[in-house]
């Protein structure tokens, strides 16, 4: 029975991706690294210390963190906000004494950031950013952090999330695996990684919690 559920933050509870994509375009363009079709947006999930390496390489990669901090800060407010019925979905697991937290590869205070402005951060009871473990996801160290960090098993805890990065490290870790298709992946995309279940909208979940009771009866 699952009585503890981690999300993911940006495409999951967050619908931030358009600021994250505007964002890296604006760093590319100051940096000239080819935009390549927006092949970065495929990185969303992992650290961004690593997106750096990757696109702007080991030389230039604190400068591709610093200027894409900055102008997220910049239009953060204007440009976050949850999914349709997150808070919604938020408020009905704490009615249903649901543990609830977050992993996330953003850092701590940029995602402390966003939960406390739109006020998802009254329903967590942990927040795990990318300083606090050395391997990120698709590891599973993330999510067994948020485990010891909330005493409670794997057993009984599932992961959502809308990358196959969250996929991997939900299975890795042994929890109920979670995506979600509104995303940064297509529901397409998620299935090939075979998660044990997929949400098309937040009322999705609440079926899948009553189903999962069920099967207990």
């Amino acid at each position: 029975m699952i009585k503890t559920i981690l999300f993911d933050l940006d495409g999951t509870l967050l619908d931030s991706l358009p600021l994250i994509k505007r964002t890296y375009k604006r760093v590319f363009q100051e940096m000239n690294i080819p935009w390549a079709n927006g092949e970065v947006m495929k990185c969303i999930g992992l650290p961004l210390v690593d997106i750096g390496k990757k696109f702007a390489g080991e030389e230039r990669h604190a400068e591709f963190f610093s200027l894409y901090q900055q102008h997220y800060a910049i239009e953060h407010d204007a440009m976050t906000k949850a999914y349709p019925g997150t808070m919604e979905m938020l408020e009905d697991l704490h009615q249903r004494s649901l543990r609830l937290g977050v992993v996330t590869s953003k850092s701590r205070r940029v995602a402390l950031r966003s939960t406390g402005f739109l006020g998802i951060d009254r329903y967590m009871d942990v927040l795990i950013g990318v300083e606090d473990v050395d391997r990120h996801k698709p590891q599973p160290d993330p999510i067994f952090k948020a485990l010891e960090q909330m005493q409670v098993p794997a057993e009984g805890a599932a992961y959502i999330g809308d990358s196959p990065f969250d996929i991997m490290s939900a299975k890795a870790a042994g929890v109920t695996s979670i995506g979600v298709s509104w995303g940064m992946a297509e529901g397409d995309e998620l299935l090939r990684f075979e998660p044990d279940y997929l949400l098309n909208q937040w009322s999705d979940l609440l079926l899948v919690l009553e189903n999962d009771t069920e099967l207990m009866d």
